[in-house]
């Protein structure tokens, strides 16, 4: 063996026992209960911003009457969506501001505060007299109160993630973040339930008059609710475990400047991934009820009805996919839901597009079985891009800005491009688009991190019993990002 050689073995030996000493002082144990808090208390919050996204979306169409009476038909939908997707344009400025603040001063604080902006916002649209009764004003301040949601959503979905991927043991990160997609269909199901129960009882002028209201005037206690829960949940460990390093290294925190700069490969395939996830998601949930009403022709409470269902069996699918993830890796699991999506949506929108109650059904729950597959996964995968000196800031900049791009705008898209050219196979198009730029993307530029410590942070276990085994399977790896961290900290 030459001496080259033999001094690079010793200095990898010397390196290794360095990261294990490392690992021994500071791996994690997470106590089991204070997780399970932290995915309820993520997942009510989660669950308000969505309850405020199915009720606008489940009520797009008398939003459309009120506040736009001199449309008709699908121009109508159109602008109201339109009112809707234009809340997505502060989303970005909310993740700049609320995300590396989350960074700074702490996960828990700011999602306490952006849930309670969250709240008043989605009350006080209950309160808008019509078209009828201020005239143009109206549409003003629905406005208003729609960029207000906008910018508290910002901070909310990104650092929610964040608090959960960073409050889980490694091996469980999977199952127990698929609980804030659960909160997602919990918030639809309340807020679509609330409309479909509503629009059953009521009268359609009745419904046109007050009805409408209601929904909104529950944001109310929900949000009471969802605070109190967040503030009493305590800090997640990687945030305090990073705070102590800063502490005692004297670092500083790292600037919006310095994540664009030095994490552009995370924020590119972050906003890349969030692109067909939101697009999926927001085309099933919420373009769906309307372009059943709308386009072709079904009853509204038949149309609600019908995505209710589709949502109440989406929940143990996406807790499944949440579970198979941890052990089969997301990664797998995303690939399988886009190449499903690729094959069978158009089968799927002809069935949709049938008028047979089954048939309509049976293609409304394929698409929702895809979705699933992302909602199972996401919440743990999108936290694993980023370091967590920039998790919540990274992840706020890179969500925020696709979902404003790419989320809110598909309702608008789709049903602008339907009124365009009249073609009701429009969703499935979009759909199959979205889906092969995110299988090549998912492919060839994201690592299963699955079971894997979260990037810039020490493996995190649920029992002290678990220390060894982890040690052991990272002897000759000890942590795989490290590499990755010392370029960009040689970058910066």
């Amino acid at each position: 063996m030459s001496e080259n050689e033999t001094k690079k073995r010793m200095r990898l030996s010397k390196r290794k026992r360095s990261k294990d000493q490392l690992l021994k002082d500071d791996i994690l144990v997470v106590d089991p209960g204070a997780a399970r808090q932290a995915v309820v208390g993520t997942a009510v919050g989660n669950a308000m911003e969505w309850f405020d996204f199915g009720v606008y979306s489940y009520l797009a169409a008398t939003i459309g009457k009120v506040f736009f009476p001199g449309l008709t038909g699908s121009a109508q939908l159109v602008y109201s969506f339109a009112t809707f997707a234009i809340a997505f344009l502060v989303r970005p400025i909310g993740g700049m501001v609320f995300g590396p603040l989350g960074d700074r001063i702490g996960r828990k604080k700011i999602l306490a505060f952006t849930l309670i902006m969250m709240a008043i916002s989605t009350l006080s649209i209950g309160f808008i007299p019509g078209y009828a009764t201020i005239g143009v004003m109206a549409p003003i301040l629905l406005l208003v109160a729609r960029l207000v949601q906008g910018f508290s959503t910002g901070g909310e979905y990104a650092g929610a993630m964040t608090f959960i991927a960073e409050s889980t043991p490694d091996k469980s990160r999977g199952r127990l973040a698929s609980g804030l997609e659960v909160g997602t269909l919990v918030g639809y199901i309340f807020g679509s339930g609330i409309v479909t129960l509503l629009t059953y009882l009521l009268s359609p002028h009745a419904m046109l008059a007050w009805g409408w209201r209601i929904p909104f005037f529950v944001a109310a206690p929900i949000g009471i609710i969802g605070f109190y829960l967040r503030s009493h949940l305590e800090e997640t460990p990687v945030f305090e475990k990073m705070e102590e390093a800063i502490e005692e290294k004297k670092k500083k925190q790292v600037s919006i400047k310095e994540i664009i700069t030095h994490h552009k490969k995370p924020l590119i395939v972050g906003m890349i991934l969030v692109f067909f996830y939101n697009v999926v998601d927001y085309a099933v949930l919420s373009y769906m009820p309307s372009h059943l009403s709308s386009v072709l022709g079904y009853g509204e409470t038949k149309s609600l009805l019908l995505i209710l269902i589709v949502m109440f069996i989406m929940i143990p699918i996406t807790l499944i996919m949440g579970y198979f993830g941890d052990r089969i890796g997301g990664r797998r699991i995303v690939q399988m839901g886009l190449i499903g999506l690729i094959v069978l949506s158009i089968p799927s929108f002809l069935l949709i597009d049938n008028g047979n109650n089954g048939l309509v059904f049976l293609g409304l729950m394929i698409l929702a079985v895809f979705l699933a597959s992302f909602q199972g996964t996401m919440p743990a995968l999108l936290p694993s891009l980023f370091f967590t000196n920039v998790r919540y800031g990274g992840l706020a900049i890179t969500y925020n800005l696709s979902a404003s791009l790419f989320g809110g705008t598909a309702p608008l898209v789709i049903a602008w491009l339907i009124n365009l050219t009249s073609n009701i196979m429009i969703p499935a198009f979009y759909l199959i688009f979205s889906c092969v730029v995110g299988l090549i993307v998912v492919s060839f530029f994201v690592e299963n991190t699955s079971g894997k410590a979260l990037r810039g942070s020490p493996p995190a276990v649920a029992d002290e019993d678990e220390i060894q085994e982890v040690l052991e399977q990272h002897e000759e790896d000890p942590l795989w990002w490290e590499d990755e961290q010392k370029e960009i900290y040689d970058k910066a």
